[in-house]
């Protein structure tokens, strides 16, 4: 159960599934992300690019940028996810709360492909944080 994808951009993704002890041969040997774990990784990169880039179009000083996504999936098949949390810490200089909070709403109102996708079958609630740097 591993895979190997190439994507359109030439980079090379492992994939795995997890080990199934009452069928081992079904299963995946735990070498790598499972693939929903990819679709919300990501999601989670989608989103923090476009909160930094809006960020730094403001000509906000953004040091680092990390968002933590925590997920429900549906319990029968198709296993979607119902529930996705994202929280955000932004680090930098005087960046103002309602200028993260803004990038935040854009990215999921506007431009992020991923989560505007997942926000079909996924109730998704946001949070952040700043660091003062």
């Amino acid at each position: 159960m591993g895979f190997v994808a190439e994507t359109g951009s030439g980079h090379v993704l492992m994939m795995d599934g997890a080990p199934d002890a009452a069928k081992p041969e079904n299963g995946g040997q735990n070498l790598a992300a499972r693939p929903m774990e990819t679709v919300l990784a990501g999601t989670g990169g989608c989103t923090a690019y476009d909160v930094v880039l809006i960020l730094k179009r403001g000509r906000h000083k953004v040091e680092r940028c990390s968002v933590k996504l925590t997920s429900e999936r549906a319990e029968k098949d198709p296993k979607v996810f119902t529930k996705i949390h994202m929280h955000f810490t932004v680090a930098g200089k005087g960046i103002p709360a309602a200028a993260v909070e803004r990038a935040v709403a854009l990215s999921h109102e506007t431009y992020c492909s991923a989560s505007i996708m997942l926000a079909k079958t996924a109730e998704i609630t946001t949070s952040f944080e700043l660091v003062e740097t």
